[in-house]
């Protein structure tokens, strides 16, 4: 089972995205969510989660300006993108939290440029 990210696109700096990310059952709340983000050339990293239990947390470059929110009912999972800046451009990708290895799906680019 992959875990397909959509919503990316060309943004220009200060603007907003909202990501989805659509299962085919229950899957983040019974295994939290998180959305990561790989940037070229540099490793794939956390940006935001929810753990089983519901406690959200950010990395520190993007607290205050993205928001992880789920939708148990709807099985679907979103990142709402505001302020963003050139440094956000990646590839962003969910997956539970933790992360397993077969959910990884191809991703979705953002880019942020004027």
């Amino acid at each position: 089972v992959q875990l397909q990210a959509s919503g990316g696109g060309l943004v220009q700096p200060g603007g907003s995205l909202r990501l989805s990310c659509a299962a085919s059952g229950r899957i983040f709340d019974l295994n939290g969510l998180g959305w990561y983000r790989q940037a070229p050339g540099k490793q794939r990293d956390l940006v935001a989660r929810i753990n089983r239990g519901g406690t959200i947390s950010y990395a520190d470059s993007v607290r205050g300006r993205f928001t992880i929110a789920r939708d148990n009912a709807k099985n679907t999972g979103y990142l709402q993108m505001n302020s963003l800046k050139p440094e956000d451009t990646a590839v962003y990708y969910c997956n539970v939290f933790p992360p397993m290895r077969d959910y990884w799906g191809q991703g979705t680019l953002v880019t942020v440029s004027s």
